[in-house]
């Protein structure tokens, strides 16, 4: 749903004042490509097919449909059509014949000057008059195409009958969908193993018996290739080679038979002392979060801090993985190297940590149709994939300087701070060179092939097997990074929402203070999400507008701060001073950075701090226009507020659900 002007009147109607407003709109639509997909390029607005795939899984061949030129583009530079109610379609050149293709673009030549605006001879009913006769198509044929193109803005929305249109319902009968099942099941699916032109000829068979429309041959190949593998053997007679190959066993995951079928996630301790990047001395170990695509066993994303393992660092990792990793790689330097793996998982396998079964980060995955499945006890065939990994990234972390090896056998005598060289950056830069042109490109044992050949199998097929092309990806990157922030649900008072005993307030909150729910008689709670790495501002989900507002904290004159500095700060000024309120957390900070400014030479814990502070400001830049336009709001809300340790519930252990 789109937001404008009178959606702000709406929400501002109580307060009389115009607020400048940063918003999301949610875009949890995915673009999913296959070759003879009609697209959208972003640069240009203009329609492009897709012709080909490249090795190179980040460019394909496109043709410009308004030039037939052909051109090598990069598929993230391209979304799916939408109608007028912003509902993706998916639009397939393959089932369209010339014919019909060019039949749809001699109907876009007729109606162009009626869509450009660009003449003005051509508006209104006079308008539609004069290009009826210049082109022999009555004025009432001319509007139905107008209306036709507007709801998509797409050529291919002029095609006869809509053909190449998939809205994803099947395009023939059920009885004769039905029909065509019963024939693979009971004549394609036996030992006998009869040829697909064999299958084909039985189901025409049947329709002409029944008095069915025949489907094309090209229909009931389509559902041959549909059968999974498993099935096919066990039909076909190979009932021991499929048992050999599908029973579960140790190493083996069930099911993930193709790429981001199953991807595995966990966290480890890095077996490594950093230094921080001023003075070059030792700040302790990082810990790391690592995902691991089963089938490819490509490593599909990771996070690296100086942080304990949480909801965050799963969020993060997942993010990474979903995404193209382009600016990442040249964001460390890295020009030369290819990591082409991104796309939405269809499964996240996780072990029964806390920081896994939060309800936020199931939330976040129910959102976008992951399947988040935990690892059953006492079973190790569903948990090797990802421990492995972490065994081989730790035996090469062991070579570095400042290495902890993995027991004191190890070990020995061998001084780890005091060969510690590596700052996080360093090391973070390290790790990339070493998965992108290391890792991926090694012989697995388990697969016989690199994880890179085996991605590219999985993505591109060959002469044997199918690929399932490119994996799809958000439309909206911003909403995939907000969806796996930590969740938090709160009423609204009429000072805005509190949460940890810190006030955030924008007039966007006002529709809702004190909203009772009208079955329980209880105030609602809202969904709010914050990055724990900057509290200064948190994300409201409006559940009428269907996007997120950002709400800054109603005192602009508290500083930034992650949440474990603002943890450690409240425990300091309650001891203290046996209460809290924003300024005596103002006076503490500053205080804690002069302590810092005079200490942090010699104090492991504060250059550990300093480094955490620099890592966080560094890996959530995406948020800084959010937090540019905060800082330039006009809007004050007087903040002096005491905080109440029970105010709706919002005490410090709130801090444990979402570190």
């Amino acid at each position: 749903m789109s937001i404008n002007d009178n959606d702000y009147e709406v929400i501002n109607k109580n307060i009389g004042v115009q607020v400048d407003h940063h918003y999301d709109n949610i875009e949890r639509n995915y673009i999913q490509m296959s070759l003879g997909g009609v697209y959208i390029r972003r640069s240009n607005n203009e329609e492009y097919q897709l012709i080909e795939y490249l090795e190179d899984i980040n460019q394909a061949v496109f043709k410009k449909l308004s030039s037939l030129r052909n051109e090598v583009l990069s598929v993230h530079d391209f979304e799916n059509i939408t109608n007028k109610n912003n509902v993706s379609i998916q639009v397939d050149l393959n089932e369209i014949s010339d014919d019909d293709w060019q039949k749809a673009q001699k109907k876009y030549l007729a109606i162009k000057p009626l869509i450009s605006g660009a003449y003005d001879e051509y508006i209104g009913e006079r308008g539609y008059e004069r290009r009826a006769d210049e082109t022999e198509v009555s004025a009432r044929t001319l509007k139905r195409w107008v209306k036709s193109y507007q709801s998509t803005n797409s050529v291919a929305s002029l095609l006869d009958k809509k053909r190449g249109w998939k809205s994803g319902k099947n395009r023939i009968s059920k009885d004769l969908e039905k029909l065509i099942d019963d024939v693979i099941n009971e004549h394609y699916l036996c030992k006998q193993r009869p040829s697909v032109e064999a299958t084909i000829r039985e189901v025409y068979k049947r329709c002409y018996r029944l008095g069915y429309v025949k489907p094309s041959e090209s229909t009931v190949r389509r559902r041959i290739n549909s059968i999974s593998e498993r099935d096919f053997l066990r039909g076909r007679g190979y009932r021991e080679k499929a048992k050999d190959k599908f029973t579960p066993k140790a190493g083996f995951f069930p099911n993930a038979e193709y790429p981001l079928s199953v991807i595995q996630i966990d966290h480890t301790p890095v077996d490594i002392i950093l230094v921080d990047d001023k003075y070059r001395k030792p700040i302790g170990r990082p810990f790391l979060t690592v995902a691991i695509d089963v089938y490819s066993r490509m490593i599909t994303g990771y996070y690296i801090s100086l942080d304990a393992p949480s909801v965050t660092s799963v969020g993060m990792c997942i993010s990474r993985s979903v995404l193209p990793k382009t600016d990442l790689l040249l964001e460390f330097g890295l020009g030369d190297a290819t990591w082409d793996v991104f796309g939405m998982p269809r499964k996240i396998h996780v072990d029964n940590g806390s920081d896994f079964r939060a309800m936020s980060l199931q939330k976040s995955c129910a959102f976008h149709g992951i399947d988040l499945e935990f690892r059953p006890v006492a079973r190790p065939e569903f948990g090797g994939h990802i421990e492995r990994l972490i065994g081989t990234l730790m035996k090469t972390v062991h070579e570095l300087p400042g290495t902890t090896f993995s027991n004191i056998k190890q070990k020995d005598n061998y001084d780890s701070e005091k060969s510690a060289a590596l700052t996080l950056d360093e090391f973070e830069t390290w790790f990339l060179t070493y998965i992108t042109k290391v890792y991926h490109k090694s012989v697995h044992r388990s697969i016989g092939k690199t994880p890179t050949e085996q991605w590219q199998l999985g993505i591109f097929g060959d002469n044997f097997n199918e690929g399932i092309g490119i994996p799809a990806l958000p439309s909206s990157h911003k909403t995939l990074l907000l969806d796996f922030m930590p969740g938090i649900e709160r009423t609204i008072q009429r000072n805005g929402v509190n949460i940890g005993g810190l006030n955030y307030y924008d007039p966007s909150l006002n529709n809702f203070i004190n909203q009772t729910d009208k079955a329980t008689k209880k105030k609602e709670k809202f969904i709010f999400r914050q990055d724990p790495r900057d509290i200064s501002i948190i994300w409201f989900y409006d559940p009428i507008l269907k996007t997120y507002f950002d709400i800054p904290l109603a005192n602009q004159a508290l500083p930034a701060m992650s949440l474990w500095e603002y943890r450690q700060i409240y425990k300091q000024v309650k001891q203290q001073s046996g209460t809290v309120n924003e300024a005596l957390i103002y006076q503490a900070w500053e205080d804690m950075q002069a302590l810092v400014e005079t200490s942090e030479e010699s104090t492991l814990t504060l250059r550990r701090d300093g480094q955490r502070r620099k890592f966080h400001a560094k890996s959530q830049e995406i948020h800084q226009p959010v937090k540019d336009e905060i800082n330039s709001r006009q809007t004050t809300v007087a903040a002096d507020t005491t905080y109440s340790e029970n105010d709706d519930g919002d005490d410090l252990d709130f801090f444990e659900d979402i570190r």
